[in-house]
């Protein structure tokens, strides 16, 4: 399955990369931002997008609303990465069409949940 990372900082894109590795997924792609995000989704198939909500010129949360408006885009799980533990946050990002949240820092078992959620499994 071929997994989509999107944050405006290329160090936690690396992170987030690595913890995916450590979880068997190979086939992993980022992008800097939910515009770039956007064009990479209808250029390639992905089977799961991570994406930070606060990211400039579009928000992981405009992204997964661009995402569900979207014909082609709109079953592909997403998970929604927040920095605080707001819940508010969390229940935004579900309204929006979020399959799953979860807030940084976390770890690999943590990311492995959150992807059985998004995924249904």
């Amino acid at each position: 399955m071929k997994v989509l990372v999107v944050d405006d900082y290329a160090t936690m894109r690396r992170i987030i990369r690595n913890l995916f590795f450590q979880l068997g997924y190979t086939d992993v792609e980022e992008a800097g931002d939910g515009i770039g995000a956007l064009q990479k989704l209808r250029e390639s198939k992905y089977g799961l997008v991570i994406a930070n909500w606060n990211m400039e010129p579009m928000s992981g949360l405009q992204l997964v609303k661009e995402m569900r408006a979207d014909s082609k885009l709109q079953t592909i799980p997403f998970i929604m990465m927040t920095a605080g533990s707001r819940t508010e946050s969390a229940i935004a990002a579900r309204e929006a069409g979020a399959n799953s949240s979860i807030v940084k820092p976390f770890n690999a078992e943590t990311l492995k949940q959150k992807i059985q959620t998004a995924l249904g499994n």
